[in-house]
């Protein structure tokens, strides 16, 4: 198989994988972005900073396939818990992304994209069966020393759009839309459309931040700052290191 594209939106979702990726790895620069080449637990890996938003996702997205020619793409970070059954804490796999913010009517239904004919990109089964198994492991052993509770792992629909939600009313007006979306973020669905366009297999994973209320920015930073590279690497380190994604 070819090279495994990791991309996140913020630096600290993927520290702990720019840290563990083995001395020689080669770094290359386009588009304002800096793209990591080498090889990470045992797999071979480009791993990039994609920026926060739908654009920044997709043109990462772009660069990944076009430029290093990678196999799989796998989008990771936080999110704003949705769904009542999903709390701060909790992991999302996703088993289909759309963008609750497109809007193209009266040309196309709500959410439809245009010209595609469809709301929702499915991630691809194989890599996101294997994301999961990774992730009840993880939960299984307990999550993080010192955790309140032990994370409990979704997998379902996320929704994305160019809107940090920390309002309670738009909050409810997006479960009263999307009652099966299990949380928000800003990228995913960008992502999934381009590698739905290029025929190449993706999967997002997703840490509960916050509950998208009035709350959200601070839970969301601290979180960010204190946890988030700890599930990412805690999560991807023994799937890396397992070969299952070198020899999918």
């Amino acid at each position: 198989m070819g090279r495994l594209a990791i991309l996140g939106a913020l630096h600290e979702e993927i520290a702990d994988l720019l840290a563990a990726m083995d001395p020689g790895a080669e770094t290359r620069r386009i588009a304002m972005r800096d793209f990591q080449l080498g090889t990470l637990w045992g797999t071979p890996c480009v791993i990039a900073l994609s920026r926060i938003g739908k654009v920044a996702a997709a043109a990462t997205a772009s660069i990944v396939i076009q430029e290093f020619g990678v196999s799989r793409v796998l989008f990771t970070g936080l999110a704003g818990g949705l769904h009542p059954q999903v709390r701060v804490g909790d992991i999302v796999v996703a088993d289909a992304l759309m963008q609750h913010d497109m809007d193209a009517r009266p040309l196309f239904g709500r959410h439809e994209i245009p010209l595609l004919g469809r709301e929702r990109f499915d991630a691809d089964a194989a890599l996101s069966a294997l994301l999961l198994d990774s992730a009840r492991d993880f939960a299984a052993n307990g999550g993080l020393p010192g955790a309140a509770a032990q994370p409990r792992v979704h997998h379902g629909l996320i929704a994305t759009g160019d809107i940090f939600v920390n309002d309670n009313d738009l909050a409810h007006d997006l479960r009263q839309r999307l009652p099966d979306a299990l949380c928000l973020e800003m990228e995913g669905a960008a992502m999934a459309q381009v590698c739905h366009e290029f025929g190449v297999p993706f999967a997002v994973m997703r840490v509960i931040s916050d509950s998208a209320d009035h709350a959200a920015k601070t839970d969301f930073t601290d979180f960010l700052v204190n946890l988030a590279r700890l599930y990412t690497a805690g999560i991807l380190r023994p799937l890396l290191q397992s070969g299952a994604l070198r020899d999918a």
